[in-house]
């Protein structure tokens, strides 16, 4: 049997342009968990926010004016449901995280993702540092008084 020798080269060059998919940078969200939920080219934060609940609107389909936002969106589709809102009535189809089962998302149409025209993202459900909460995660809640005289 002979004797395989492998060889390889690796060469770059600094005075290549950077190719459009090299400039473009995706940002990459977290659950409060840790578990890795959303990749997306835009930032969340630069989305419009939706009037009802103010979850973050990502269009999924192209309209004439408008492309489509490239995302990749890794949550467990659960039971639709049906949300009262004033004038009317919702369907939802959530998404949860895998891990640990919080609501990230949802959309107006049945699974799979980005099935409709739109995917409305929580307002504090997502994180874009791995293990920390966001700030906006508790907005609307009551504070807790922890304190000694708060016990008593």
């Amino acid at each position: 049997m002979p004797k395989v020798v492998s060889r390889s080269a690796v060469s770059s060059s600094t005075d290549a342009r950077p190719t459009a998919s090299a400039a473009a940078a995706l940002r990459v969200y977290y659950c409060i968990c840790g578990e890795f939920i959303l990749v997306i080219e835009k930032s969340l934060s630069a989305l419009p926010k939706r009037q009802t609940d103010g979850a973050t609107i990502i269009r999924c389909q192209d309209s004439g004016a408008e492309n489509a936002i490239v995302l990749k969106l890794n949550a467990t589709p659960t039971d639709p449901v049906l949300v009262e809102r004033p004038g009317g009535h919702e369907r939802q189809y959530r998404f949860s995280c895998p891990r640990c089962n919080l609501l990230v998302g949802y959309q107006s149409t049945p699974p799979p993702v980005k099935s409709g025209p739109y995917l409305y993202i929580l307002s504090g459900a997502l994180t874009q540092m791995q293990g920390q909460v966001p700030k906006d995660a508790f907005d609307g809640e009551a504070a807790l008084d922890l304190s000694e005289a708060a016990t008593q």
